[in-house]
């Protein structure tokens, strides 16, 4: 007679260039409640700056955090795949380092996971109305939003969200390969392909300008609809 297996939840942290956030990013991490046990996988994408004497004092202060240094920037995109190779848990959320999302939120988006409501929950920077920020940035997120929602039949309203949680089997099923910014309609794409029911709960966000940091831009938004346009006519939608 098999066992249940003990849930935990891997978080996967891709950091590039965030000596100034990634300490906090951390030490949140570590402290924030949370209904699972914790795994922490922070991966260093061959960041520039003083990222990596900042992790290796990271590692030191919290032998039970895990940092992983890339030798070369690849992306993000190849940092979580590096992230969710590793991963022990069997549930996996994405964090992102800039401290745009707030990370004691986790708790409540992996609870539909854990009570069996879903194996995917998506944390929705739209769902309570449009946040502060630059309104160009709102457009190009919602406009990424409708074009996945009308190819692929879906009624999302934060497809390029950062928080994205699901059960660690559903996530390696989807033979990611995106390295960049393009992870994120990957994941989404294949999710829906393969017939996935994303579940969507608001979260707090406070985006940040490019002076202040930010390295999306919108070359990535012509890739990503590249991605999901390829994904479409390429993929079968199957029933799970």
């Amino acid at each position: 007679m098999s066992s249940t297996p003990v849930e935990q939840l891997t978080i996967i942290v891709p950091v590039f260039n965030e000596e100034g956030t990634i300490l906090a990013v951390a030490d949140r991490l570590q402290s924030i409640p949370l209904p699972v046990a914790r795994e922490i996988l922070i991966v260093n994408d061959g960041s520039r700056d003083g990222t990596r004497d900042a992790l290796d004092g990271i590692a030191r202060r919290h032998p039970s955090i895990t940092v992983v240094h890339a030798p070369e920037n690849r992306g993000k995109g190849h940092a979580i795949r590096l992230g969710l190779a590793r991963a022990r848990g069997t549930i996996v959320a994405i964090q992102d380092a800039d401290l745009e999302l707030d990370p004691a939120e986790l708790g409540m988006l992996v609870e539909p996971i854990l009570e069996g409501a879903t194996s995917v929950v998506y944390g929705s920077r739209f769902m309570r109305g449009r946040p502060g920020g630059g309104g160009l940035g709102y457009l190009a997120n919602r406009t990424l939003t409708s074009i996945t929602n009308v190819l692929f039949g879906s009624s999302l309203t934060d497809m390029e969200t950062c928080y994205k949680i699901m059960r660690t089997d559903v996530a390696r099923s989807l033979d990611l390969t995106a390295n960049r910014f393009d992870i994120e309609p990957e994941i989404t794409a294949r999710l829906l392909l393969a017939g996935h029911r994303i579940v969507e709960r608001p979260v707090t966000y406070s985006p940040r300008s490019r002076s202040a940091g930010k390295k999306i831009g919108w070359r990535d938004g012509v890739i990503a609809i590249r991605v999901l346009l390829r994904l479409r006519l390429k993929g079968r939608r199957t029933a799970l």
